[in-house]
C-alpha cells in the first residue's frame, strides 16, 4: 500500500485545518474538466492569521517562509474540501504567491519556497510546479503573504 499525501503531512507532523470560508464575492475552489483552482489562502492557524505586516519591515523572511507553508496548507485543506481527497491530486500545476513587502525586500523566491517545498514533501515530483511570487504593497488584514494554486485532479 503506497503512502498517501495525508500520510506525508502527517510524517511531517502536520494535519489539514479546516477550509475557510471565503470572506467576499468569490468562491474557495473552482473545478472544470481536470483543473481545480484555488482561491488565495492566507496564513491562518485556527482561524486567525499567524503574523501581519510587511516582508522587509516587521516580518523576517523566515517567519515568511514559516507564513508561504502555512498558506499552501490552507490550500491543500480547500483541496480536500473541493475533491474530498488529495490523492485524486495528480499533479500541482502552478502556484501563485504575494508578499506584502517593503520597495526594496529582493527574496520573495526565498519565501514562496516555504509553499513549494510542502508541495514537493506532500505529493513528490508531482509537487513540482511552475509559480509566479509578486511583491504587492498590502494584502487582505494585513497578511505577510497569500497563496493561490492550479492543480490536475483526476
Amino acid at each position: 500500500m503506497s503512502e498517501t499525501p495525508l500520510d506525508r503531512l502527517a510524517a511531517l507532523g502536520l494535519t489539514l485545518p479546516q477550509a475557510a470560508t471565503p470572506v467576499a464575492t468569490y468562491v474557495a475552489a473552482v473545478q472544470t474538466g481536470n483543473m481545480l483552482v484555488i482561491s488565495g489562502q492566507l496564513p491562518l492557524v485556527e482561524g486567525k492569521l499567524r503574523a501581519t505586516g510587511k516582508l522587509g519591515d516587521v516580518i523576517a523572511p523566515e517567519l515568511g517562509k514559516e507564513c508561504a507553508r502555512l498558506c499552501l496548507l490552507n490550500v491543500l485543506a480547500q483541496v480536500q474540501a473541493a475533491i474530498g481527497d488529495l490523492g485524486k491530486v495528480k499533479r500541482v500545476v502552478r502556484l501563485g504567491g504575494f508578499m506584502a513587502c517593503t520597495p526594496d525586500f529582493t527574496q520573495h523566491a526565498a519565501v514562496m519556497n516555504g509553499a513549494s517545498d510542502l508541495a514537493v514533501a506532500v505529493f513528490g515530483d508531482a509537487g513540482r510546479h511552475a509559480r509566479s511570487t509578486v511583491g504587492v504593497p498590502s494584502l487582505p488584514l494585513d497578511a505577510p503573504v497569500e497563496v493561490e494554486a492550479l492543480f490536475e485532479v483526476g
